[in-house]
Protein backbone atom coordinates (compact mmCIF):
# COMPACT_ATOMS: atom_id res chain seq x y z
CA UNK A 1 0.00 0.00 0.00
CA UNK A 2 1.66 3.29 -0.99
CA UNK A 3 0.90 6.59 -0.09
CA UNK A 4 -0.09 9.51 -2.01
CA UNK A 5 2.88 11.25 -4.73
CA UNK A 6 1.19 14.38 -4.00
CA UNK A 7 2.95 14.78 -0.31
CA UNK A 8 5.37 17.02 -0.42
CA UNK A 9 6.45 16.93 3.46
CA UNK A 10 6.91 14.10 5.74
CA UNK A 11 6.34 14.18 9.34
CA UNK A 12 5.89 10.78 11.14
CA UNK A 13 3.36 10.67 13.73
CA UNK A 14 4.54 7.74 16.36
CA UNK A 15 0.66 7.90 17.52
CA UNK A 16 -1.05 5.10 15.24
CA UNK A 17 -2.28 1.65 16.00
CA UNK A 18 -0.23 -0.34 13.29
CA UNK A 19 -1.41 -1.95 9.96
CA UNK A 20 -5.52 -1.69 9.92
CA UNK A 21 -7.70 -4.57 10.31
CA UNK A 22 -10.10 -3.53 7.12
CA UNK A 23 -9.77 -2.33 4.21
CA UNK A 24 -9.90 1.46 3.15
CA UNK A 25 -13.31 2.20 2.06
CA UNK A 26 -13.72 5.37 3.49
CA UNK A 27 -12.35 9.02 4.27
CA UNK A 28 -12.76 11.13 6.76
CA UNK A 29 -11.99 14.80 6.16
CA UNK A 30 -11.60 17.05 9.69
CA UNK A 31 -10.83 20.56 10.12
CA UNK A 32 -7.56 21.51 11.81
CA UNK A 33 -9.30 24.71 13.52
CA UNK A 34 -6.40 27.11 12.67
CA UNK A 35 -4.29 28.21 9.09
CA UNK A 36 -1.48 26.21 10.17
CA UNK A 37 1.23 25.34 7.36
CA UNK A 38 1.06 21.52 6.67
CA UNK A 39 4.49 21.28 8.94
CA UNK A 40 2.82 23.02 11.78
CA UNK A 41 0.28 20.36 11.62
CA UNK A 42 2.28 17.50 11.33
CA UNK A 43 3.98 18.82 14.35
CA UNK A 44 1.12 18.71 16.37
CA UNK A 45 0.81 14.82 16.25
CA UNK A 46 5.08 14.36 17.08
CA UNK A 47 4.64 13.70 20.87
CA UNK A 48 2.63 10.25 22.16
CA UNK A 49 1.12 12.76 24.83
CA UNK A 50 -1.06 13.98 22.72
CA UNK A 51 -2.40 10.60 21.47
CA UNK A 52 -3.90 12.28 18.09
CA UNK A 53 -2.76 11.93 14.63
CA UNK A 54 -3.98 11.39 10.79
CA UNK A 55 -2.79 10.29 7.82
CA UNK A 56 -2.40 13.29 5.79
CA UNK A 57 -2.25 16.94 6.61
CA UNK A 58 -3.16 20.12 4.41
CA UNK A 59 -1.65 23.52 4.74
CA UNK A 60 -3.02 26.88 4.60
CA UNK A 61 -0.98 27.21 1.20
CA UNK A 62 -2.77 23.59 -0.09
CA UNK A 63 0.64 21.67 0.63
CA UNK A 64 0.07 18.10 1.73
CA UNK A 65 1.57 16.04 4.36
CA UNK A 66 2.22 12.54 5.66
CA UNK A 67 1.83 12.24 9.12
CA UNK A 68 0.80 8.27 9.39
CA UNK A 69 1.35 6.14 6.83
CA UNK A 70 -1.99 4.73 4.66
CA UNK A 71 -1.19 1.11 5.86
CA UNK A 72 -1.68 2.46 9.55
CA UNK A 73 -4.59 3.02 11.40
CA UNK A 74 -4.91 6.91 12.85
CA UNK A 75 -6.18 7.90 15.63
CA UNK A 76 -8.17 10.88 14.32
CA UNK A 77 -11.65 10.45 14.11
CA UNK A 78 -12.97 9.76 18.10
CA UNK A 79 -13.80 5.70 16.55
CA UNK A 80 -11.80 3.44 16.15
CA UNK A 81 -13.59 1.55 14.25
CA UNK A 82 -14.28 3.95 11.27
CA UNK A 83 -10.35 5.04 11.86
CA UNK A 84 -9.18 1.74 11.04
CA UNK A 85 -11.61 1.78 7.39
CA UNK A 86 -10.72 5.85 6.42
CA UNK A 87 -8.03 7.52 5.41
CA UNK A 88 -7.76 10.51 7.92
CA UNK A 89 -7.39 14.41 6.86
CA UNK A 90 -6.22 17.49 8.73
CA UNK A 91 -7.17 20.94 6.94
CA UNK A 92 -6.25 24.18 7.81
CA UNK A 93 -9.30 26.14 8.58
CA UNK A 94 -10.37 29.27 10.16
CA UNK A 95 -9.97 29.45 13.83
CA UNK A 96 -13.99 30.31 14.49
CA UNK A 97 -17.44 27.94 12.89
CA UNK A 98 -17.71 27.50 10.10
CA UNK A 99 -14.31 26.97 10.02
CA UNK A 100 -14.38 28.05 5.81
CA UNK A 101 -11.49 26.46 4.51
CA UNK A 102 -9.18 28.02 2.25
CA UNK A 103 -9.57 27.64 -2.03
CA UNK A 104 -6.28 25.89 -2.27
CA UNK A 105 -7.07 23.89 0.62
CA UNK A 106 -10.19 22.88 -0.55
CA UNK A 107 -8.80 21.68 -3.91
CA UNK A 108 -5.75 20.12 -2.67
CA UNK A 109 -8.40 17.92 -0.80
CA UNK A 110 -10.07 17.47 -3.83
CA UNK A 111 -7.36 16.30 -5.52
CA UNK A 112 -5.92 13.93 -2.42
CA UNK A 113 -9.18 12.39 -2.14
CA UNK A 114 -9.32 11.48 -5.93
CA UNK A 115 -5.52 10.18 -5.50
CA UNK A 116 -6.62 7.85 -2.58
CA UNK A 117 -9.69 6.62 -4.26
CA UNK A 118 -7.64 5.74 -7.66
CA UNK A 119 -4.58 4.16 -5.71
CA UNK A 120 -7.01 2.30 -3.67
CA UNK A 121 -9.44 0.88 -6.68
CA UNK A 122 -12.00 2.90 -5.84
CA UNK A 123 -14.04 5.05 -8.75
CA UNK A 124 -16.97 6.60 -6.58
CA UNK A 125 -16.92 8.73 -3.59
CA UNK A 126 -20.71 8.66 -1.87
CA UNK A 127 -21.66 11.37 0.72
CA UNK A 128 -24.46 10.15 2.67
CA UNK A 129 -25.64 13.08 5.09
CA UNK A 130 -27.90 11.06 7.36
CA UNK A 131 -25.46 9.84 9.93
CA UNK A 132 -27.05 6.07 10.41
CA UNK A 133 -27.61 5.72 6.98
CA UNK A 134 -24.29 6.30 6.28
CA UNK A 135 -23.16 4.21 8.88
CA UNK A 136 -25.17 1.32 7.95
CA UNK A 137 -24.38 2.06 3.89
CA UNK A 138 -22.45 -1.31 2.97
CA UNK A 139 -19.96 0.05 0.68
CA UNK A 140 -19.45 -1.49 -2.84
CA UNK A 141 -15.90 -2.74 -4.05
CA UNK A 142 -15.41 0.61 -6.27
CA UNK A 143 -16.78 2.76 -3.80
CA UNK A 144 -15.23 5.39 -1.21
CA UNK A 145 -17.54 6.70 1.76
CA UNK A 146 -17.06 9.90 3.01
CA UNK A 147 -17.44 10.26 7.12
CA UNK A 148 -17.22 12.83 9.37
CA UNK A 149 -15.92 13.51 13.10
CA UNK A 150 -19.10 15.03 14.42
CA UNK A 151 -20.71 11.44 13.86
CA UNK A 152 -18.30 9.99 16.50
CA UNK A 153 -17.90 12.75 19.04
CA UNK A 154 -19.42 15.93 20.39
CA UNK A 155 -17.68 18.22 17.57
CA UNK A 156 -18.47 20.35 14.88
CA UNK A 157 -15.86 18.71 12.65
CA UNK A 158 -15.14 19.32 10.10
CA UNK A 159 -17.06 22.60 10.30
CA UNK A 160 -20.46 23.88 8.89
CA UNK A 161 -18.30 25.23 5.60
CA UNK A 162 -16.92 22.11 4.55
CA UNK A 163 -20.31 19.65 5.29
CA UNK A 164 -22.75 22.12 3.69
CA UNK A 165 -20.49 21.11 0.59
CA UNK A 166 -19.89 17.38 0.86
CA UNK A 167 -22.31 16.68 -1.74
CA UNK A 168 -20.50 19.37 -4.29
CA UNK A 169 -17.21 17.68 -2.81
CA UNK A 170 -18.02 14.26 -4.02
CA UNK A 171 -18.85 15.65 -7.12
CA UNK A 172 -16.01 17.32 -7.74
CA UNK A 173 -13.74 14.08 -6.69
CA UNK A 174 -16.13 12.12 -8.65
CA UNK A 175 -15.58 14.17 -11.94
CA UNK A 176 -11.90 13.49 -11.88
CA UNK A 177 -12.28 10.12 -11.15
CA UNK A 178 -13.88 10.42 -14.65
CA UNK A 179 -10.99 12.12 -16.10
Amino acid sequence: MANSPLVSFTKLSPNHSGKRTHTIDRITPHAVVGQLSVERICDCFKDRSRQASCNYAIGADGRIGLCVDEQNRSWCSSSRDNDQRAITIECASDLTEPYAMKPEVYSALVNLCADICRRNGKRKLVWIADREKALSYEVKPDEMLLTVHRWFARKSCPGNWLFERMYSFADLVNAKLGE
